[in-house]
């Protein structure tokens, strides 16, 4: 099972006429934003230590996991 992107392409792709122009956009798409997930990457390495980005990566993974819990028990 994919992710809602996955699902998002097959339902495009589905819909559309030109399969291959999905495809294409799809794939410029996974490139662009893995290029600015490495480049921010490279871009906070240079700057923070590894300690401060173990830190703040697991402080954000904290503020992420007590928002879908919330979320959770709210429903």
């Amino acid at each position: 099972m994919g992710d809602k992107t996955q699902l998002a392409t097959l339902l495009i792709s589905a819909e559309s006429q030109s399969p291959w122009i999905v495809f294409a956009g799809s794939a410029i798409a996974l490139i662009a934003t893995s290029l600015l997930g490495v480049l921010i990457g490279y871009w906070l390495a240079r700057r923070l230590s590894p300690k401060t980005l173990d830190i703040a990566v697991a402080l954000l993974l904290l503020i992420i996991t007590g928002l879908l819990v919330g979320d959770i028990l709210s429903s």
